[in-house]
């Protein structure tokens, strides 16, 4: 347990990086109903399994209509 507290001022950046995207993207797509392709469902999926920064940059690149 000691060396992960040991590694964590360098994790607690990566952990934010990870997962800032991912939950403004979670958030934008639940909020909106207009997408320039697919659906909902589809945006949510490919954002959930693409989790590594791949899903929301493919969301904000081909699903985000503003």
């Amino acid at each position: 347990m000691n060396n992960v507290m040991d590694f964590l001022p360098f994790l607690l950046p990566l952990i934010i990086i990870e997962f800032g995207p991912f939950g403004y993207t979670l958030h934008h797509i639940l909020t909106h109903t207009k997408y320039k392709r697919g659906n909902r469902t589809l945006w949510l999926v490919i954002t959930i399994i693409g989790i590594n920064f791949v899903g929301p940059i493919l969301y904000f690149l081909f699903g985000k209509e503003d």
